[in-house]
């Protein structure tokens, strides 16, 4: 038997606005809605009182619009009760259990956060790691959507590294977890053909995109940063400190494939930088080669044997613009079809 269609004039649906009204009453008593954990809970609440009645009466969506019309005039004060939030409430009830908002994790970010999470995140999972990365960071609403799209999640701790050989627990999981791979440069505008030092010189002058990139808790020390070993200066490419690891990380540019070389290089690099700067309560140093592209084997053989901690990864730069300048060929074609359309119209204009 078909189940009896929801009339908007029905006494059960104006019993369910006014229970509606207390909870907001009530949420508004304890806490004047000034408390984002109050807020995301009472969101939580209403969107799952929405997806219990919808169930139980059969009510479509045209709910969501009376309710939206309803809560509106009775708190035209109060943003947050449109449609497309009412919406947003229902979708945040459906995704998270009561459970995990009595744990108020969710609680701790805007919920304009949680909207944009709710949008692009659909693994559980990954959405609870997303939140945990904002309230560690302290991430803005467009940082987190461009921390989103860029893969994020994904990228963290792949890069290919010997940590758990060389560094103690728990120092090489969280040195594991920092590293991404691949790092994403489309900040960087740079010509084609572009070298390491380009490279290297874009990464600095943009250096608060890189630390972004990075992540929380890179300092950054220097570019070129000189060392001297038996009377001869070697340079580092980037030198940073890493706050919560509490130890240097010198990291190594490539523009191109990885090759074993490249490992023995920082591993000397790594050892310099342990004996000259690094202090007795600091951890040892890190090393991170960033190529443009790496063999998995080949990198994995290059460390299974450094006593040093070294981590292999890459990074993504913006598809290159083409050369905007025509080539002379290119430029001798143009003018010699422009000589000939020229000639044809004379020759028309004559024959006329």
């Amino acid at each position: 038997m078909p189940k009896q269609s929801f009339l908007l004039s029905d006494s059960n649906y104006a019993a369910f606005l006014d229970e509606l009204k207390g909870r907001i009453r009530n949420a508004q008593v304890k806490a004047a809605l000034a408390v984002n954990q109050e807020l995301i809970r009472l969101y939580w609440q209403l969107g799952r009182e929405i997806l219990v009645k919808q169930k139980q009466e059969g009510w479509g969506a045209r709910i969501i619009e009376r309710l939206a019309k309803d809560l509106k005039q009775e708190f035209p004060e109060m943003k947050g009760f449109s449609r497309s939030n009412l919406k947003y409430m229902r979708a945040f009830a459906d995704a998270y259990s009561e459970e995990q908002i009595g744990q108020q994790l969710v609680g701790q970010i805007p919920w304009g956060h949680n909207v944009r999470i709710l949008e692009l995140v659909k693994n559980p999972e990954e959405r609870l790691r997303y939140i945990q990365q904002t309230i560690e960071n302290g991430w803005s609403r467009n940082v987190l959507v461009m921390q989103i799209e860029s893969g994020l999640y994904k990228r963290q701790g792949g890069a290919i590294s010997n940590f758990d050989r060389t560094l103690p627990s728990p120092q090489s999981d969280l040195a594991q977890q920092i590293i991404k791979d691949p790092y994403n440069f489309d900040f960087l505008t740079l010509a084609k053909g572009a070298r390491e030092r380009e490279l290297e010189k874009g990464l600095v002058d943009h250096i608060r995109d890189f630390l972004l990139e990075l992540g929380l808790g890179f300092a950054f020390l220097g570019s070129q940063y000189p060392i001297e070993v038996d009377g001869r200066e070697y340079r580092l490419d980037l030198l940073f400190y890493h706050i919560h690891l509490r130890c240097f990380v010198v990291i190594d540019l490539k523009m191109g494939e990885f090759i074993p070389e490249y490992s023995g290089k920082m591993n000397f690099y790594v050892s310099a930088v342990d004996d000259m700067l690094k202090n007795p309560s600091d951890n040892p140093t890190i090393g991170i080669i960033l190529c443009k592209s790496k063999s998995k084997t080949t990198a994995e053989y290059a460390l299974r044997n450094l006593s040093t901690p070294v981590a292999i990864s890459t990074h993504h730069l913006p598809d290159q613009l083409q050369d905007n300048l025509p080539s002379i060929e290119q430029l001798e074609m143009e003018l010699s079809t422009v000589i000939a359309e020229v000639a044809n119209e004379a020759e028309a204009a004559s024959d006329k």
